[in-house]
């Protein structure tokens, strides 16, 4: 298999349709998917939405997309580098198993992500987005190097616990990037 992307303790690939027991045991775990959907993921929905999405992706960017992360050998989550509104800006989301935990393979995985979006990819912005109740997720960002940018409100038919609070985004440029890089 491929890979995209490694770093020192992680090694990113290109999902296959052989993953779909992998996303069911990472969408499974309510703790996981508190700040997402605060429920599990169906395994039809996995295979018959979830994966076909991902797979799209890569057909119609094939730098882009979720990509399986693991760590020694084993599938501890996804990274993503997604499209955005506009072709020079690109999202950087993660869904980690509980066991990955605060060993900081996320702050590791984004900032390698990001370096990747500005010296690779070309992009000129990198953003991400969270619940703001979702402080472990917004640490990983600001450690990544992602400032914060504004707290914004969606309507959510079926609201999770802390969505009054709003959601928030970060982001960074690739002039402010460079500069804190060195060039």
């Amino acid at each position: 298999m491929a890979t995209y992307l490694e770093t020192d303790r992680l090694t990113l690939r290109r999902f296959t349709p052989a993953d779909v027991d992998l996303l069911v045991a990472l969408n499974s775990d309510p703790e996981v998917m508190r700040f997402l959907t605060g429920r599990p993921t169906p395994r039809d929905h996995i295979e018959d939405v979830v994966l076909p999405e991902m797979l799209k992706v890569y057909a119609e960017h094939p730098q882009l997309g979720h990509f399986a992360a693991d760590a020694d050998g084993v599938f501890i989550g996804w990274f993503g580098i997604q499209p955005a509104s506009d072709a020079t800006t690109v999202g950087i989301g993660y869904r980690l198993n509980q066991a990955a935990w605060g060993k900081g393979y996320a702050t590791e995985a984004t900032k390698a992500l990001i370096a990747k979006a500005f010296t690779e990819l070309g992009m000129e912005r990198v953003e991400a987005d969270t619940m703001a109740v979702n402080h472990r997720s917004r640490a990983v960002m600001r450690r990544s190097g992602l400032r914060f940018l504004k707290v914004y409100h969606e309507h959510y038919d079926d609201p999770l616990p802390g969505t009054e609070f709003g959601d928030v985004l970060y982001g960074v440029d690739r002039a402010t990037w460079e500069a804190g890089h060195h060039g």
